[in-house]
């Protein structure tokens, strides 16, 4: 695949483990060891992913996803610690594509590494190409693109695959377990994902995102899209 990873993570065995598995698998990787230099390196060479650990010297993982976040949307994997799941939430909520809860496997992260680079690149979930409308919403899916009032709207590839999904069956409830299973490919996980990942769509495609029109909530469920045209 010869895409360019960084790695962040501050314990140097953690970081020469998944350095070498990603690696196996024909990625070129860089390990940093601090939150602010991963910041410095990844704006002077953008990478085509980040895996970041969440405490961090000089700079925590989320004041990284963050600034990097305001710049570009970088795919981002986060390492948290077990059971630790306001972090997780939080590191979602700032922009984090994934998250792999330590300890972890190491080729379970490679693989979620896969998956999240195949998203990025637009080999996702959502067959085939073509235009879904909904009023000033346009999604171009062959080309992965999002418009909003005629202005590009920045998605990550998880909010970009979920939109899709979503808008390719309207009025179609779906539960969090079968949105997790059709749109991150997972058949188990954490199902606040998909919360997180909802409530950020809502942020940036909805008119008035604390009384949502096309991201609805179906109580007992889970979602629906509804068009407003």
């Amino acid at each position: 695949m010869n895409s360019r990873i960084l790695i962040v993570e501050d314990d140097p065995t953690v970081a020469e483990v998944v350095a070498r598995y990603l690696e196996r698998d024909g990625h070129r990787v860089e390990c940093v060891g601090d939150g602010a230099e991963a910041l410095r390196r990844a704006l002077a060479e953008p990478p085509d992913l980040v895996v970041l650990d969440l405490m961090l010297p000089r700079m925590d993982g989320l004041q990284v996803c963050r600034k990097l976040r305001e710049r570009w949307p970088v795919p981002v994997i986060m390492l948290t610690a077990l059971g630790e799941e306001i972090d997780r939430v939080v590191g979602l909520e700032t922009g984090a594509d994934d998250y792999v809860t330590k300890p972890f496997s190491p080729r379970e992260l490679a693989l979620r590494v896969q998956s999240v680079l195949r998203r990025a690149r637009g080999a996702t979930v959502i067959a085939g190409t073509g235009v879904l409308r909904d009023e000033d919403l346009v999604v171009d899916v062959g080309a992965h693109e999002v418009r909003l009032g005629g202005q590009d709207l920045p998605l990550t590839a998880r909010e970009f695959d979920l939109l899709a999904y979503l808008m390719r069956n309207p009025r179609q409830a779906f539960s969090r377990a079968a949105l997790l299973s059709q749109v991150w490919g997972w058949s188990f996980g954490d199902t606040s994902t998909v919360t997180v990942h909802v409530r950020r769509l809502r942020e940036k495609v909805e008119p008035d995102p604390t009384t949502p029109r096309r991201i609805v909530t179906v109580w007992g469920v889970g979602y629906r899209y509804e068009p407003l045209s």
